[in-house]
C-alpha cells in the first residue's frame, strides 16, 4: 500500500477542504466546514471552562453536530461521555455525576449556535486526527451502569489503533458510510471515526426507517453500514417488489453486531443483498473480539468467527484453565497490543473482568477445532435488547416500589427482532394489571427498559435459602431454543 495521504479530519480540511464529510437531510458539510465548525464549538467549550483531561458529555440525536461536538472536545484534549438519548432525567443525572463531566451538550440548537458563532479567539486547540476515545456507560452484573474507560492513548497508539480498524474493514476515502444506528453506540459511532480518519463521507440517518435506509443507499451510492439484526428484520418486512425499486448494488460491506442474529434472518438478508458482504462482529464497549464473513458463516451457521488480528480468544473453565474444543466455558478476550480498560470508579468490577491480560464480559461459549467461536449463554443476568445493555436489577428495584409488588424477577427471553426482550415475573399482594406495572416502570426508566411481557404469579419459585430461582424461570422461558442467546 502506498502513501494514503493526509489522515484525520483536520488534515483533510487542509488538503481537501471541499471534500464532503457529511450529508444530512440533503445538506452537505465539507471537511473544511466541519473543521471550522468544530473549532468554534471547541472555543465555546473552552470559554465554559473545559480544559485538557476533562470530560464533555454528549447527548444529541444522530446529526452532524454530534460529531462536531466530539471533534471539538478532541481539539481541547478532553474526552467525551456518550449518553443514550432515551434515558430519563434521573438516569442521565447519575451518569453526569459519576463521570464528572464538565458540561452536557444536549440541545441541538445550542450546539448549532456554537458552531456558527464568532470565530474562535484565544482557545488552545490541537488538530483533530483521531476522535478522542469515548467513555461508554454500560450495564454490568451488579449496581448502576459503569463507565468503560479505555487506556489513555498517545498520538502514535491512537493512530495505530485507528489504522487497524481501517485495515480490518478496507476503508478508503471513496467510501460512503450510512449511519444506521445511534451515534452514541460503539459500533455505529465508531465507524464514523474511521470514515473521518480516511476522508470518507458519512450519510446521517436521523432516525431508523427501513424505506428511508433503502432510499439513501440508492441516492448516495452508499458502500458501507453498521447494523443490527433488528435493522435486517425491518428491511425484510419491506415487500420484495418495493425493495427491488432501490439499487443497493453499491453497498460493498455491512457489518452487524450488538445482538445475536437469528440464523434464518441472516440467511434471508444475505439473499436480499446479493452484492453485499455481510460480516458479523462480536465485541462489546470493552473491546472487539471476533468477526466472520458470510462465506464462513454459511459453512458454520451460528458462529461469530475468528479473532481480530492481534486478538486472542480463550475459553476457560471454573479453574481458569483452557477448555478443549467443543466444551463451553467463560469467554476471555486478550486485546491487541496489550490495550486495557477499566470501569470508572469501580476497582472491584475491573479486577473481576480481567484475568491476567484478558477480559470477560460474562459470555459463555466454546471454540471449535478450527478456532471459531460459538456463543451459547451469558454468565451474568445482563440482557442485550437490540444492541443495548439492560441491567435487570435496575428494573426490579423500580417494580419493588409499586405497592402491589411483593417480589419479582426480570430476565431476557429470545426475540426475533431484538435478540432478547425483557420479561418480568411478579409476585403480588393485591390484584394488579400487567399494563399498570409496565406503566409504572415507564414512568421511571427509559422505554427500552420496560418489560414487554409481565407475568403475575401468586408465589415466585425459591431455593431453600429463599432466593428467587431466576435461572429456572429463564430456562423455562427459553425452552426449546437451540441457540441459547436469541
Amino acid at each position: 500500500m502506498g502513501d494514503p495521504g493526509p489522515l484525520g479530519p483536520s488534515a483533510h480540511a487542509r488538503a481537501n477542504p471541499d471534500r464532503p464529510a457529511f450529508v444530512e437531510r440533503g445538506r452537505t458539510v465539507t471537511y473544511g466546514e466541519f473543521d471550522a465548525r468544530s473549532d468554534r464549538i471547541a472555543a465555546a467549550l473552552a470559554a465554559r471552562g473545559v480544559a485538557p483531561g476533562e470530560r464533555v458529555a454528549i447527548m444529541l440525536p444522530n446529526s452532524v453536530g454530534f460529531f462536531e461536538a466530539w471533534a471539538a472536545a478532541t481539539k481541547l484534549q478532553a474526552s467525551v461521555v456518550l449518553v443514550n438519548t432515551h434515558l430519563k432525567p434521573d438516569e442521565v443525572r447519575y451518569i453526569l455525576d459519576d463521570s464528572g463531566a464538565k458540561v452536557l451538550l444536549d440541545d441541538p440548537d445550542a450546539v448549532e449556535a456554537m458552531a456558527t458563532g464568532a470565530p474562535p479567539a484565544g482557545a488552545d486547540l490541537v488538530p483533530c486526527e483521531v476522535l478522542a476515545a469515548p467513555v461508554f456507560y454500560t450495564s454490568g452484573t451488579t449496581g448502576r451502569p459503569k463507565g468503560v474507560v479505555h487506556g489513555a492513548f498517545d498520538g502514535d497508539r491512537a493512530r495505530l489503533a485507528q489504522q487497524g480498524q481501517v485495515a480490518l474493514w478496507g476503508w478508503t476515502a471513496d467510501d460512503v458510510y450510512l449511519l444506521s444506528g445511534p451515534a452514541y453506540h460503539a459500533g455505529p459511532g465508531g465507524f464514523v471515526m474511521s470514515a473521518l480518519y480516511v476522508g470518507a463521507t458519512t450519510v446521517v440517518l436521523p432516525r431508523w426507517d427501513a424505506r428511508e435506509w433503502l432510499a439513501l443507499v440508492d441516492r448516495h451510492r452508499v458502500t458501507l453500514s453498521f447494523m443490527t439484526p433488528a435493522h435486517f428484520i425491518r428491511i425484510l418486512e419491506v415487500p420484495p417488489e418495493e425493495r427491488a425499486r432501490h439499487d443497493t448494488s453499491s453497498l460493498r460491506l455491512v457489518v452487524h453486531g450488538a445482538a445475536p442474529c437469528p440464523v434464518e434472518v441472516k440467511r434471508r438478508i444475505i439473499e436480499a443483498l446479493p452484492h453485499t458482504e455481510i460480516w458479523e462482529l462480536y465485541g462489546a464497549s470493552e473491546g472487539g473480539a471476533t468477526r466472520i464473513s458470510p462465506q464462513e458463516w454459511l459453512e458454520r451457521p451460528g458462529s461469530v468467527g475468528l479473532p481480530w488480528p492481534g486478538v486472542e480468544i480463550r475459553v476457560l473453565g471454573d479453574d481458569g484453565e483452557p477448555l478443549p474444543p467443543g466444551e463451553p466455558g467463560l469467554v476471555y478476550v486478550r486485546p491487541a497490543g496489550g490495550a486495557r480498560f477499566h470501569y470508572h470508579g469501580d476497582e472491584a468490577k475491573t479486577a473481576q473482568a480481567w484475568r491476567d491480560d484478558a477480559f470477560t464480559v460474562g459470555d459463555i461459549g466454546y471454540l471449535d477445532a478450527d478456532g471459531y467461536l460459538y456463543l451459547t449463554d451469558r454468565a451474568s443476568d445482563m440482557v442485550i435488547r437490540g444492541g443495548v445493555n439492560v441491567y435487570p436489577r435496575e428494573i426490579e428495584e423500580v417494580l419493588y416500589r409499586h405497592p402491589a409488588v411483593v417480589d419479582c424477577a426480570v430476565f431476557g427471553v429470545p426475540d426475533e427482532r431484538y435478540g432478547e426482550q425483557l420479561r418480568a415475573v411478579v409476585e403480588v399482594r393485591s390484584p394488579v394489571d400487567p399494563a399498570a406495572l409496565q406503566a409504572h416502570v415507564r414512568a421511571h426508566l427509559a422505554d427500552f427498559k420496560v418489560p414487554a411481557e409481565v407475568e403475575i404469579v401468586d408465589e415466585l419459585p425459591r431455593n431453600p435459602n429463599g432466593k428467587v430461582m431466576k435461572r429456572w424461570l429463564r430456562e423455562r422461558a427459553w425452552e426449546g431454543r437451540d441457540r441459547r442467546i436469541g
